[in-house]
């Protein structure tokens, strides 16, 4: 039997793993004694041995992943742990290609006993909560020529913060030195059932675990907390699985909000509601638009009454809507926008074309290299495929007009090649603006939506393509259906062999929208 000092001994039990190895002990004539389980069993007749006792032999070459493993899986409450790491001590000093088997039986414990330390040490991180408690004593007086500039005020050297914490496994001490780092002009102490750590900010002390009813009561910094907990808690964002994931429930009973989580997620579906409610006519348009610079000023005859109304139903009533005369000064207007970086690195605004009047509007996401030198939107390889189906379809290029989400080019170079690089959401909703000042100035019927991009654009929210592909769904801005496709480039990076049946049965779903382009179909359409 080998003694440990204590449950994290871990140089004790690397000079009794190699002085045991040298004298070819097997694993199963070893046993640990940790300092946490009895030390003498019932049948037991040999007394244990301190580890630091045994001869000192010559160092072992054992793998750095290995290392890094074991000293981590040794902070495990497993009391098996150190009989594991001598096992594969002994095995991998017989063949070190273990270390790059992931299936092995060994291996693979001591993995999950390492993973398991590490995500207590993170949960430690997180977890901690100090309360405030004041001292007795009078603040150091100490001479001034040898104290820090840095020292804290008297009422803060007369207070020491406590947090009361129940790791799972031995990861104080381990974890201690950040608290130094994070705190160091703090007094502060966390109690644990196992060990103490506290700094009086200049020395790291351990001692002896504490009682539950060490622990501190509430202060007044806490109601603080509470109030910015509540704040911040977005019930739109609620997944309880993934929340008890990030959070287990078996930290919350330390955890002063904790209280809180019960109420606020009972009432996250109502304020999810409320949310909806308040947003539905008032998407993020605002920077867009106040560059289009959409009101009453500059109406014209070719916008009439119900595309103003619109423009003011999608857009945030504290923004003023000075409306567009004309699709042409729209796009004038939009060739100087900067409100976003794409502009500066693009040739040229890509701007929308086709019929002002038509009653179908097709929505990209963005113009690529061929569009942006030539300032045209699908002109490229997927706009050869669009315009194909156009013609399989029977459909008048002069009945349809075709825009993007977003109105520049933006790619990263390699060597003197631009390649495609897709805008972000912050973009995406900058430049939406031009977007809904285009849908205002032409009124359409209905609209398609080519890409993810121009889905989140024209519905305010996220939509998945593969799920809703084919699919009509209602704008709840304006009440506008939106046909939902994939955009014709994902056609392009499909397998030669497929494409063409790809691209027949994508057509087949565009053909949904014909109803809006043929004057014949149009009360069906409308319907």
């Amino acid at each position: 039997m080998v003694r440990l000092a204590g449950p994290t001994d871990w140089a004790g039990f690397v000079h009794a793993a190699r002085s045991l190895l040298y004298d070819k002990l097997p694993p199963e004539s070893v046993r640990w004694i940790d300092g946490e389980a009895p030390e003498l069993e019932l049948f037991d007749a040999a007394r244990p041995v301190d580890a630091l006792q045994l001869p000192a032999v010559p160092p072992l070459a054992l793998p750095a992943s290995f290392v890094d493993r074991a000293k981590s899986a040794a902070l495990h409450a497993d009391p098996a742990r150190f009989d594991l790491l001598y096992r594969l001590v002994c095995r991998l000093n017989q063949d070190r290609r273990l270390a790059q088997d992931p299936f092995d039986t060994d291996w693979r414990r001591l993995e999950a006993l390492a993973s398991a330390v590490r995500r207590e040490m993170h949960k430690t991180k997180a977890f901690v909560r100090f309360r405030k408690v004041a001292l007795d004593r009078q603040p150091d007086t100490r001479d001034a020529s040898s104290a820090s500039t840095t020292e804290p005020s008297t009422s803060e050297a007369n207070v020491r913060h406590v947090a009361w914490f129940e790791p799972e496994h031995h990861v104080m001490e381990a974890i201690a030195p950040f608290f130094v780092r994070r705190f160091g002009q703090m007094n502060w102490a966390i109690l644990t059932p196992r060990v103490s750590v506290s700094w009086d900010r200049h020395t790291l002390h351990l001692g002896p675990g504490a009682d539950p009813c060490d622990a501190p009561a509430p202060d007044a910094d806490e109601a603080l907390w509470l109030a910015y907990y509540a704040s911040i808690f977005n019930p739109a964002r609620v997944k309880e699985a993934m929340m008890k994931k990030e959070m287990p429930v078996r930290y919350w009973k330390n955890l002063p909000e904790a209280r809180l989580i019960a109420p606020l997620m009972a009432d996250a579906p109502a304020r999810v509601r409320e949310m909806v409610d308040a947003e539905a006519g008032d998407r993020t348009r605002r920077r867009g638009l106040a560059a289009a610079g959409v009101g009453p000023a500059d109406l014209s005859p070719q916008v009439g009454d119900a595309a103003l109304a619109a423009a003011s139903r999608r857009t945030d009533r504290a923004v003023a809507m000075p409306s567009p005369a004309t699709l042409d000064q729209l796009a004038a207007r939009a060739a100087r926008c900067r409100d976003c970086p794409i502009g500066d690195g693009a040739t040229q605004m890509v701007w929308g074309e086709g019929a002002p009047e038509a009653r179908l509007m097709l929505v990209g996401e963005q113009p690529g290299d061929r569009e942006d030198l030539q300032g045209r939107p699908f002109v490229g390889p997927a706009g050869k495929l669009l315009r194909r189906a156009f013609e399989q379809l029977g459909w008048p290029a002069e009945r349809v007009y075709i825009t993007n989400a977003v109105k520049h080019f933006k790619y990263e170079l390699r060597g003197k090649r631009r390649i495609h690089k897709t805008a972000n959401q912050k973009e995406v909703d900058i430049c939406s603006g031009w977007l809904e000042a285009e849908i205002a100035a032409i009124e359409p019927q209905a609209m398609v939506a080519l890409g993810a991009t121009a889905a989140r654009s024209l519905l305010g929210r996220a939509v998945q393509i593969g799920k809703n592909e084919g699919e009509w769904i209602q704008r709840d801005q304006d009440g506008r259906p939106v046909l939902i496709l994939m955009h014709p480039s994902a056609l392009l990076r499909m397998d030669g062999g497929d494409l063409e049946a790809a691209f027949e049965r994508w057509a087949g779903l565009l053909d949904r929208a014909s109803g809006y382009v043929d004057e014949a179909h149009g009360g069906a359409a409308a319907d």
